[in-house]
């Protein structure tokens, strides 16, 4: 698992009480269903895609890579958005997820990301 931004140690350090119970709300949700690691991965950042959220755009990124989704796997997920959000909202994700990407993938490792 890649290591969490500042802002979000931040967070868990200010406030652990919260950061463990939104913790065990993520992990319950993650095991709610039958979809695996990469499927999850993929829905989550096809969510963080349609919700125009650039940093969880990267983070989703760089967690679908880290379980093995491939690149053109992302872009393909980028792409599909293009008749429910628009072209200029599909264009704008696809900068973010290639922020990640246009990263070395040694260079992505050695900063967590």
């Amino acid at each position: 698992m890649a290591a969490l931004p500042k802002h979000y140690t931040m967070f868990k350090s200010k406030y652990p009480r919260l950061w463990q119970a939104h913790d065990t709300v993520s992990a319950a949700a993650q095991e709610a269903g039958p979809l695996d690691e990469k499927a999850r991965e993929l829905v989550k950042l096809g969510l963080s895609i349609g919700a125009r959220m650039e940093g969880a755009v990267h983070s989703h990124t760089r967690r679908a890579l880290e379980v093995g989704v491939s690149p053109a796997e992302i872009r393909h997920a980028v792409l599909l958005g293009l008749t429910t959000i628009g072209f200029p909202s599909t264009m704008a994700a696809l900068t973010w997820v290639e922020d990640i990407l246009k990263r070395p993938v040694k260079a992505r490792r050695a900063r967590g990301k």
